[in-house]
């Protein structure tokens, strides 16, 4: 009974066969752990259902360390400290090879990839094969897989892709692990990488975190490696003489084999990869925002001297004041918004169609510059209709009589004039000019306008000049007129 029940206990735990590293104290404490601790005086542990409920969402080591400190008090039984706790399951979980840190519970992480194999779509036109790049997102813990193929690897693509997947899955994981692909990760440290503007944004908007793996350490994200091998044998393998001339053709083949990798029994576990996520992992998933992503891209530019950046060979106004400096560009499909030490600064509806296209604004120019884009016959006619009647037709004259640049010249130096005088004293002089003038001009307008400036100066001096009488009445005869002092 003894060696059936050893025999029995080495099987359960995979051990077949003995080498030299299995002394007889190894196999004592790897067959009877709670032996052990009896021994020594400790609650035994049932590390099996520990090792299970670890995979649970949201349970912890040291969540399960504290259910069993509770268990011990209540048998009054001394439990191990957490350290001590820690340790044996760790030399548990080694014992049977487990990869406990990465050991996934249901809805926490989807895992990303490109794979290294490319696909290719013929162009119809010249015959030439066009490489395709296969996009692989897998869920750890179904192993579920969305796969897609795209015509390049850059930051649109890498950001559709997620948002695909997460359509596909009908949700969203609390984490993404990203290999370190520029597209995603600036730059990897190993403190908090320096994610790309546009893939943060998008883990804000799903409410995600992204979670670099490290550099050269495919381990971090077993599943989606093993997911590229696996697609690249069941899909890209048997893709590879398949004849497509669009994307979305080659994409339709790609979902075919897809539906059949994911309804596709285990060998080794009961279930598919589909069944396993829809009974245990889709309820777990966060739900879905209910405005999908908006597809943006993150650019930097300097501001040139005429105020403008330039924009895949379009070009935007930004406020004068930032000439010279660098500034960070968002694009999106309709607009293109520009930040200045994250405060946006200019925002344009984005240009499309012949390149070379000017946007801008007039609030973004310098006085002198939106004086003279404000200097247009249209503006002009305003100005005179608010002086007068007379000098609007004023106006109206020396746009039909001159072709339009010499015309803004002349109204111009018209302004000129007008800035040295009142309102009513230019009315009153253009109304003189055209009473007097078939062929009325600037310089006959300045003469009248100097002649009567000089007149009111002459009148003012003439007032200052003459005394004043100190009497209130007429001239009156004195006293000695009519004989008073006569005696």
């Amino acid at each position: 009974n003894t060696v059936s029940e050893v025999i029995q206990r080495a099987t359960n735990l995979g051990i077949t066969e003995l080498n030299d590293t299995m002394t007889n104290v190894w196999l004592e404490e790897f067959l009877y752990p709670e032996k052990q601790a009896i021994e020594k005086g400790y609650y035994p542990v049932d590390w099996e259902k520990v090792h299970k409920e670890l995979q649970k969402k949201n349970v912890t080591l040291k969540l399960l360390h504290h259910e069993y400190a509770i268990s011990a008090k209540e048998v009054r039984k001394i439990p191990y400290a957490y350290r001590t706790f820690a340790e044996k399951y760790g030399q548990y979980a080694q014992k049977f090879k487990l990869t406990m840190p990465l050991r996934r519970k249901p809805g926490e992480i989807m895992e990303v990839d490109w794979a290294g194999t490319t696909l290719s779509i013929q162009d119809r036109t010249t015959g030439e094969n066009i490489p395709a790049y296969v996009f692989i997102a897998a869920l750890p813990y179904s192993q579920m897989m969305y796969v897609e193929a795209f015509l390049d690897m850059k930051s649109a693509n890498w950001l559709k892709a997620h948002i695909h997947a997460f359509d596909y899955f009908g949700g969203v994981t609390e984490t993404l692990v990203p290999d370190n692909l520029k597209t995603g990760v600036i730059k990897a440290q190993r403190e908090e990488s320096i994610l790309n503007e546009a893939y943060r944004e998008l883990a804000d908007h799903y409410r995600t975190v992204i979670v670099p793996s490290r550099v050269r350490k495919p381990k971090d994200k077993p599943t989606a490696e093993g997911s590229v091998g696996y697609a690249s044998r069941q899909i890209i393998a048997a893709l590879r003489n398949a004849q497509c001339f669009h994307i979305t053709e080659l994409n339709q083949y790609i979902f075919e084999k897809l539906e059949e990798i994911n309804t596709t029994d285990f060998q080794k576990r009961p279930g598919s990869r589909k069944k396993v996520f829809e009974e245990e992992e889709k309820s777990t998933l966060q739900q879905l925002p209910q405005t999908r992503f908006k597809m943006m891209e993150w650019k930097t530019a300097k501001v040139q001297l005429n105020y403008h950046i330039q924009v895949e060979r379009m070009y935007y106004s930004v406020p004068y004041e930032y000439v010279r400096e660098s500034v960070d560009i968002r694009l999106t499909t309709d607009l293109i918004e520009v930040y200045f030490k994250e405060a946006r600064i200019a925002s344009h509806k984005r240009l499309k169609g012949e390149i070379g296209q000017f946007s801008t604004k007039v609030d973004h120019m310098p006085d002198h510059h939106r004086s003279y884009l404000e200097h247009n016959p249209e503006n002009n006619v305003k100005w005179a209709a608010a002086m007068g009647p007379s000098t609007e037709k004023y106006v109206a004259y020396i746009l039909e009589n001159n072709v339009e640049k010499k015309a803004l010249n002349i109204l111009s130096t018209l302004q000129n004039i007008a800035r040295k005088f009142t309102t009513e004293e230019l009315e009153q002089a253009i109304t003189t000019l055209l009473e007097i003038s078939t062929t009325p001009s600037n310089t006959v307008l300045k003469g009248i306008l100097e002649r009567k400036k000089k007149s009111l100066k002459t009148q003012e001096s003439a007032a200052k000049t003459q005394p004043a009488s100190t009497e209130s009445h007429g001239f009156t005869r004195g006293a000695s007129y009519f004989g008073r002092d006569k005696k």
